[in-house]
C-alpha cells in the first residue's frame, strides 16, 4: 500500500539578510532542458516544504537539492526523495536554500561557465556559500523549535544533501551548536571540492556518504576523504561507493545498483535506532 506524500505547508527559514549578496527578481522554476530535470533557480529567500507521512515514526530529515548552488534538483533530489521517505514513516522537509544570484536560466549560466570559465563558478559560489549553510543550520533549529507540531522526536532530526546540497551539509556539520545539531548526516556524492574536508567536530554525529567511483567531477576521492576522516575519529559512519553511477542521479533511474541508494540508507538508519521500521514492515 502506497502512502503519497503530501506538502503540508511552505514554511520562510528564518534568516539574516545577505550583506555582500544582492539578487534581482523572484526565485524560478522551470523544466531545465539541459539538465533534463525540474529546477529552481535565483532562490533569495530560504523556504521549506513540509512532507508529513501518514504515519509519523518521530525521525526527520532536512533535504537540500543539489545543483552547484546555481540551481536546485528539486524534484530528482527534492520532492522525490520526500515521497519515498514519507512511506518509511520519515517526516521530510525539502530546503530551497540561498542560491548563487542568476538570470533567466541559472542552468545554463554554470553549464556555460563549467565549459569557458570553471574557475567562474568558485567565485561566484563563495559568497553565497556561508548564507546556504546558514539556511541549513537554521532549518534544523526550526524543525527542532516546533518537533512536537510534526510529530517528530527533536533527537533525532537528519540533514542530507545532495552534490551541493553535500557541500551544505558539510557546513551545516562543521558549523553547528547545540540547537541546530544535525542528529545524523547524509552527503550524497557531496561537493568537497566547494567545502573541503575539515576537523571531525568532538561531538560529530553519525554520517552515511553516498557516491560512485565513476563521479565525472571527481567526488570520489573527497567523498572517502570524508568517510577516513569520521573513521579515524571514531565516529559512526558509513559509505556505499558505488562502481557506477555518475553524478546528479537523486531518484532517477539508471538500472544500476546506485539506484538503490536510498533503500540503503534506511537499512542504515534503523540499524543505528535512529529510525523505527513501521509496524507493517
Amino acid at each position: 500500500m502506497t502512502h503519497l506524500a503530501v506538502a503540508q505547508e511552505i514554511i520562510e527559514v528564518p534568516h539574516e539578510k545577505a550583506e555582500n549578496v544582492s539578487w534581482e527578481g523572484d526565485e524560478k522554476a522551470y523544466f531545465s532542458e539541459i539538465w533534463q530535470n525540474d529546477v529552481v533557480t535565483n532562490v533569495s529567500v530560504p523556504t521549506m516544504e513540509v512532507f508529513k507521512p501518514e504515519n509519523a515514526n518521530g525521525t526527520a530529515v532536512v533535504v537540500a537539492p543539489g545543483g552547484g548552488l546555481y540551481a536546485l534538483s528539486i524534484t530528482s533530489e527534492g520532492t522525490e526523495v520526500a515521497k519515498w521517505l514519507n512511506n518509511k514513516g520519515i517526516t521530510v522537509f525539502v530546503l530551497k536554500y540561498r542560491l548563487v544570484p542568476t538570470g533567466e536560466d541559472g542552468v545554463k549560466e554554470i553549464s556555460d561557465e563549467g565549459a569557458n570559465d570553471p574557475a567562474k563558478i568558485l567565485e561566484r559560489v563563495a559568497p553565497v556559500m556561508p548564507y546556504s549553510i546558514a539556511d541549513g543550520l537554521s532549518a534544523i533549529a526550526y524543525v527542532r523549535k516546533n518537533a512536537a507540531n510534526y510529530k517528530v522526536d527533536p533527537n533525532k532530526i537528519g540533514f542530507m544533501g545532495f552534490s551541493a546540497g553535500g557541500a551544505v551539509t558539510m557546513g551545516v556539520v562543521y558549523n553547528y551548536n547545540k540547537a541546530n545539531r544535525p542528529n545524523f548526516i547524509v552527503p550524497v556524492y557531496p561537493w568537497t571540492s566547494a567545502y573541503p574536508v575539515q576537523e571531525v567536530p568532538t561531538d560529530a554525529p553519525p554520517m552515511l556518504i553516498v557516491c560512485s567511483s565513476d563521479d565525472p567531477l571527481g567526488l570520489a576521492a573527497g567523498s572517502v576523504e570524508l568517510y577516513s576522516s569520521w573513521h579515524k575519529s571514531g565516529k559512526i559512519v558509513g559509505l556505499h561507493m558505488y562502481a557506477k553511477g555518475g553524478h546528479g542521479y537523486g531518484m532517477k533511474k539508471q538500472n544500476l545498483p546506485s539506484d538503490d541508494w536510498i533503500a540503503r540508507f534506511y537499512e542504515w538508519s534503523v540499524a543505528e535506532g535512529i529510525t523505527s521500521p513501521l509496524v507493517s514492515e
